[in-house]
């Protein structure tokens, strides 16, 4: 097991025992910091969240048992090498009560404190490892179907992208499987093997992102009661997927810049430089090229990320994929419902066919697995589906080319006539409204506040 760049902490009272310690664990290519008490330890542990610590039991002011208590009920989970005098294995035993993976006795045997340290080093990668398995098994097992000219496109540069470690933009409509692509790349790529993180840049707030981003010190905001490492240090080595770049608040794309530029970064509350190795994926539904000229993303933020751009077509422009894609789903749908449904009727996959999908391949998955969940028979028939194209929703007609605005402005408006006839359909219920629409609920909110929707009438969710 390799100790190259392992980060330990030694915390012994006794100044010769520090020093022997350090020369031999830096002679294994350790990154040592030391401590010469409890208290002093636990103050390195929030600033250096160390990959090993080496514990003295017998010290003043704060003894050992006394660390591993505390840090138990902090919850760090790194291990834990307890340091011995020659006959107190009593105490060594009451330390692997309280958490310490395994001790060493003095004087110090040089083979055998690599042996242990290599051991402790193995299990604690271990942990982070299981930590991230399920991000890692749900990237093998995404697939990507289709046979279509514009999927296999897509797949082709992907591929060639994944060969290289240079960072990958993908565009498109929601639905349209950029997670998917992102989970893809990562595996077909030499990182295959480290982490894949995966980021929502929509989903929290400004202070929240950079925290989850950056990691944190103790005590950098209320509520800060430890260490934290950001996505960014647990995709070392690995890839991170940025999801929703387009809507990453201002503030942050400055900082992001500086991680793509300079590959290291403080956590909130930090001072000391952390160095990262990963590749970057990022996505968005955005027109990042309009939001670039208007301001609203930086120009040069922008440049970094659209360096293999990768834009993945809806899916009403490959709807030859649609039968292997239904196959898939019902056989998954089945499965996870045991269910004995073995496709689809003829008259169902015309209707799936006739459908126009403006919520993509997600939209897709939602029907498929609602249809199998009421289907009776071995087969999905039309009974079974509950398309919003059923419903037809009256929209006054787009203006005239030669009349009145641009394209862009035209497109806005005629948005803004189909969610108003839909919220007037639904009685004000935006839940039924999305529904209506194909569209999810928390995508229709943010169609709501992005073009200005002021709904006449009372909510009833």
């Amino acid at each position: 097991m390799d100790t190259a760049g392992a980060r330990i902490l030694i915390v012994d009272d006794d100044p010769t025992s520090r020093r022997l310690l350090d020369v031999r664990l830096r002679a294994l290519g350790c990154d040592t910091t030391l401590a010469a008490d409890g208290h002093d330890a636990l103050a390195s542990v929030q600033e250096e969240a160390p990959a090993l610590m080496l514990l003295d039991l017998q010290m003043p002011r704060m003894g050992g048992l006394e660390v591993l208590r505390s840090l138990r009920r902090d919850a760090f989970d790194f291990p834990v090498i307890v340091i011995t005098a020659h006959g107190s294995i009593e105490a060594a035993v009451e330390a692997m009560k309280e958490g310490a993976y395994d001790f060493l006795p003095k004087p110090f045997d040089t083979q055998h404190l690599g042996i242990v340290v290599r051991k402790a080093l193995e299990r604690g990668r271990l942990v982070e490892s299981n930590r991230l398995l399920r991000d890692v098994l749900e990237a093998h097992a995404s697939e990507i179907l289709g046979d279509s000219r514009a999927i296999r496109e897509a797949i082709a540069v992907a591929q060639k992208a994944a060969a290289a470690n240079s960072t990958v933009l993908l565009l498109g409509e929601s639905g349209t499987g950029k997670e998917v692509f992102a989970q893809a790349i990562h595996r077909w790529s030499g990182r295959r093997e480290k982490p894949l993180i995966i980021v929502n840049c929509v989903a929290l707030s400004e202070h929240l992102l950079e925290s989850e981003l950056f990691g944190h010190e103790k005590g950098a905001f209320t509520g800060a009661h430890q260490t934290k490492k950001g996505k960014f240090e647990l995709a070392q080595g690995g890839t991170i997927f940025l999801d929703e770049i387009g809507d990453m608040p201002s503030g942050l794309q400055a900082k992001l810049l500086r991680v793509l530029q300079d590959r290291n970064f403080e956590r909130v509350g930090g001072t000391k430089p952390i160095r990262v190795d990963m590749r970057v994926v990022a996505a968005t539904n955005r027109d990042l090229d309009e939001a670039t000229r208007e301001g609203r993303f930086r120009e040069d933020l922008f440049y970094r990320l659209n360096v293999v751009r990768i834009t993945l077509p809806p899916l009403r422009d490959r709807k030859e994929d649609l039968p292997a894609l239904v196959r898939h789903l019902v056989a998954r749908y089945a499965r996870e419902t045991k269910k004995v449904v073995r496709g689809v009727t003829e008259d169902a996959m015309s209707h799936l066919q006739a459908h126009d999908w403006p919520g993509n391949v997600r939209e897709l998955a939602n029907v498929v697995e609602r249809a199998v969940v009421l289907c009776s028979g071995d087969h999905v028939g039309t009974e079974d589906l509950a398309l919003p194209s059923h419903i037809r929703l009256a929209v006054p007609p787009l203006a005239s080319p030669e009349g009145n605005g641009d394209f862009h402005a035209q497109v806005k408006a005629h948005k803004r006539a189909i969610i108003r006839t839909a919220l007037d359909r639904a009685a004000g219920n935006q839940t039924k409204a999305a529904d209506l629409l194909g569209l999810q609920r928390t995508y229709l909110v943010k169609l709501l506040r992005e073009l200005e929707i002021r709904d006449r009438h009372a909510a009833t969710e």
